[in-house]
């Protein structure tokens, strides 16, 4: 990523939509190529165009984003099934024991996409004091 403040983005329209590479966990750059396999491990380089993922650096923010929303979304579920169906605690056990794993995984994959196609298509870098 050669890209400097105050360059326009040229080229740039060929890129895939952030938001779309990042709900189908596609390439930021052809739209086609698998970011991630394993469920989250990130590729070396795109097998479709051959961009090099050692820009990526998303940090814990899919994590932190997750949080938030699998504590929203699990706590509201459990609320609702123990307001309108009064189960037992083991029910609850079991019920989220098993839903919030498969929630997060699928959450993370999302997620952690999006932040990697957002900081391509946004050329993120680290900050720099001086020109290495």
């Amino acid at each position: 990523m050669n890209w400097k403040p105050g360059q326009d983005r040229v080229g740039r329209e060929n890129d895939a939509s952030p938001i779309y590479a990042g709900l189908m966990v596609k390439c930021p750059r052809c739209g086609k190529g698998s970011l991630l396999h394993q469920f989250l491990n990130l590729r070396d380089k795109c097998s479709v165009c051959g961009l090099d993922y050692k820009f990526v650096d998303t940090g814990d923010g899919p994590a932190i984003f997750a949080i938030f929303i699998l504590g929203f979304v699990v706590l509201g579920g459990a609320l609702w099934v123990e307001f309108n169906f009064e189960p037992p605690l083991w029910v609850h056990a079991v019920l989220w024991g098993v839903v919030t794993p498969i929630l997060a995984i699928g959450l993370l994959r999302v997620l952690k996409a999006t932040l990697i196609a957002l900081q391509y298509y946004h050329r993120a870098e680290e900050g720099r004091l001086h020109k290495d």
